[in-house]
């Protein structure tokens, strides 16, 4: 459908034009007081900074978007489907919107696409091999992964350039695995979604000029849910339940103990609170960079094992899901939620002693 070049050029227009709106896009949020100001609660930043950075992501997409003009069936339902995400996210940064509104607003989103035509048929799962969908279900199931997707980034968006690594860690490994099994659609996609989120991210990443807010992480999870949708679970050949979830297992594992937690304490699974897993590991003495470069190499640990897993026969397939669930046990460890306990870490630290020792 596209050479390598156009593909290039519109990388480079996505990429270019947020670096270039960013900033005019910070001087109008200040102008307008449209700023998230801090609280002693849950908010790192010491000052007020400008919110609503997604449209400029939005912006960075449209540009490429227009340029590639991808040709899909589903491809209204994905565009009018965006639109309804950003303006829910944009709502939200501007009224602190209230969470069934929210909601409503992502339901209405996912249904479009869905109503497109772009739904979860078949899946195939390691031990049952392929199973097809009834429509009902696999509508709903539909809707589901482009809700939990959207929640999932915005949850961890907690740190600066947290969300915005994330997505394009995740972002780029759903382009490999579109890349190998040659599907262009997908890669013109991921193309300008990366090139888009990597342009921010020079603003965003901390000290923070400005937050892509729920504009941005609601827009960002929907476009991964929707690219994952276009290819990997088009992928009949491969375990397509399970690669998705491998490549958001960071914001799905935060996603999975803050509902678990706030059920426990008797609160709304929408209640905000600080107990995620990037201030949990701020409250272990780590810095707010290095605590996002912690979460940025788990990240692209699940990345590459996602890809790795999408190829591999079933002996591999085992290897990698107990090289996943050890990373999360590690993880699980230093981030502090794992209990007492701490087998691997200890291990770790012998490990390292006798290192020492040996020198």
């Amino acid at each position: 459908m596209w050479s390598i070049e156009e593909l290039f050029i519109a990388f480079l227009l996505s990429i270019g034009t947020v670096l270039i709106v960013t900033p005019l896009m910070i001087k109008i949020l200040h102008m307008l007081n449209f700023v998230d100001r801090p609280d002693q609660v849950r908010k790192m930043h010491k000052v007020p900074k400008p919110s609503m950075g997604g449209l400029a992501i939005f912006i960075g997409i449209a540009v490429g978007f227009i340029y590639l003009s991808p040709d899909s069936p589903e491809m209204t339902g994905v565009i009018i489907g965006a639109v309804i995400m950003l303006l829910t996210g944009l709502l939200d940064d501007m009224f602190n919107l209230r969470p069934s509104y929210k909601l409503a607003g992502q339901l209405m989103a996912a249904s479009v696409v869905t109503s497109s035509g772009l739904v979860i048929e078949k899946l195939t799962i390691p031990f049952a091999g392929t199973v097809f969908l009834d429509d009902y279900i696999g509508i709903a199931l539909s809707i589901l992964w482009i809700v939990a997707a959207a929640n999932a980034i915005n949850l961890i968006d907690g740190l600066d350039g947290l969300a915005a690594g994330i997505s394009i860690i995740g972002l780029a490994s759903i382009l490999v695995m579109a890349i190998m099994d040659y599907r262009i659609l997908v890669i013109g996609l991921s193309v300008i979604l990366i090139g888009s989120t990597l342009g921010f991210l020079p603003y965003n990443f901390y000290p923070s000029k400005i937050f892509m807010g729920d504009t941005g992480a609601l827009l960002l999870g929907y476009s991964i849910a929707i690219v994952s949708m276009l290819g990997l679970f088009k992928n009949i050949a491969f375990f397509s339940f399970i690669v998705p979830a491998i490549v958001l297992a960071i914001p799905i594992f935060d996603t999975i103990l803050a509902i678990l937690r706030r059920l426990s304490n008797h609160k709304g699974i929408a209640v905000a609170d600080n107990k995620h897993i990037h201030y949990l590991l701020m409250s272990k003495g780590y810095s707010h960079r290095k605590s996002v470069l912690i979460i940025y190499g788990f990240s692209i640990y699940f990345g590459v094992m996602a890809v790795i897993f999408n190829s591999a026969r079933m002996i591999t397939s085992f290897m990698i899901g107990c090289l996943i669930l050890f990373a999360i046990q590690l993880f699980s460890e230093i981030v502090g939620i794992a209990g007492r306990k701490k087998p691997i870490l200890s291990q770790l630290r012998i490990l390292g002693d006798k290192v020492k020792i040996n020198r």
